[in-house]
């Protein structure tokens, strides 16, 4: 396990927060963040342990350094933070697809650079993607994109943050999250057509980051969280 703070990057809700939790709840010193600095630190507040919230905004990649600058050393970093967007090349917003790819491109690169510094030499960073890269959808032209373009980060950064790992992770459509409470056809459709016959959990999400932020032979892998999905 590495020394230094666990830094979750989207921490306040969701996903992020589960992660958060877990390593609150583990004793690790945790970092989560929202985009709204006072929300965050009262969700912080709730958890268990050494937990600081802090305020930022991936959307707005210049004031990141700022909000990082009291943050380190870090020895886990996890960029979970998302933003969903439904848009279609025939109407296409361009505001939106803008900030999406502000958000998962250059926001989560601004903040592994404003750490890099700060990055104990065992430490891990954990990219958040999503399937659309390999499962587009009517509407999910940027979606699609930006989670492309998660793979490429993730090459690029083990090679100049090397030894410093960093892995992405792709969950499926993650049934008891809070984003997908109450649709119920939907999550019965794709329950169905997976070899598990289950959906994917938030423990299974938390469980899968905890893998590649704490194996030390895991590096530049994009692992795929969707219980065997089959696509035809």
């Amino acid at each position: 396990m590495a020394d230094g703070c666990v830094v979750v990057v989207g921490g306040t809700s969701g996903l992020g927060l589960e992660i958060a939790r877990h390593y609150a709840s583990a004793g690790r010193r945790v970092v989560i963040s929202g985009r709204d600095a006072a929300r965050a630190a009262d969700i912080a507040a709730t958890l268990p342990g050494e937990v600081t919230g802090i305020g930022l905004d991936l959307a707005d990649p210049h004031g990141i350094a700022g909000a990082l600058a009291s943050i380190g050393p870090v020895g886990s970093l996890v960029l979970a933070a998302i933003d969903r967007d439904e848009n279609t090349i025939r109407d296409y917003a361009i505001d939106r697809a803008i900030r999406l790819a502000t958000i998962k491109l250059v926001g989560y690169s601004e903040v592994v650079h404003c750490l890099t510094d700060r990055f104990t030499p065992d430490a891990a960073i954990v990219v958040f993607g999503g399937l659309a890269k390999d499962r587009p959808y009517p509407g999910s032209t940027t979606v699609s994109t930006v989670n492309g373009g998660v793979l490429g980060m993730v090459r690029t950064l083990c090679h100049e943050l090397a030894p410093v790992r960093v892995n992405s992770l792709h969950p499926g459509i993650v049934g008891d999250s809070p984003y997908w409470s109450g649709k119920t056809d939907a999550l019965d459709r794709v329950q169905g057509r997976t070899l598990t016959k289950r959906l994917v959990a938030m423990e299974d999400i938390v469980g899968a980051t905890r893998f590649l932020l704490e194996n030390r032979s895991v590096n530049g892998v994009d692992l795929w969280i969707d219980g065997g999905w089959i696509i035809n």
